[in-house]
């Protein structure tokens, strides 16, 4: 018997750089998950699957994950005060609320996503 891989479902997750954040997160309405992250970053890059998946289980709730490379948009990063990576900082209506640093596993991104979609955050 023969099994067929599923198609990989491509994530919706936005990629921003110094130009267009503003724009894109602070001008944005609904709640927007911004990952503060490195190509080099072991944790980072360990955040990215939960993430895509994050990104297409809320995408029908509004809910927009973006990405934002520290090394390539470090003005974003300096304005936001980021010193560890990944740092993830969660605003609605295009204001920042609070951030969670280091690798969150996926059911804490849930609940503290379920709780803003509610408005308890």
């Amino acid at each position: 018997m023969f099994f067929r891989k599923k198609p990989a479902v491509a994530a919706p997750i936005v990629h921003l750089g110094d130009d267009d954040f503003d724009d894109r997160v602070l001008g944005a309405d609904g709640v927007t998950v911004v990952d503060f992250w490195a190509p080099w970053c072991g944790p980072c890059r360990m955040m990215e699957p939960i993430l895509n998946e994050i990104a297409i289980d809320f995408e029908d709730r509004g809910v927009t994950v973006a990405k934002v490379d520290t090394d390539q948009a470090p003005e974003t990063a300096g304005r936001f005060e980021i010193r560890s990576i990944p740092t993830l900082i969660f605003f609605r209506d295009g204001e920042p609320l609070f951030q969670l640093t280091g690798l969150v596993s996926k059911p804490i991104l849930e609940r503290e996503l379920g709780e803003l979609l509610a408005g308890r955050g």
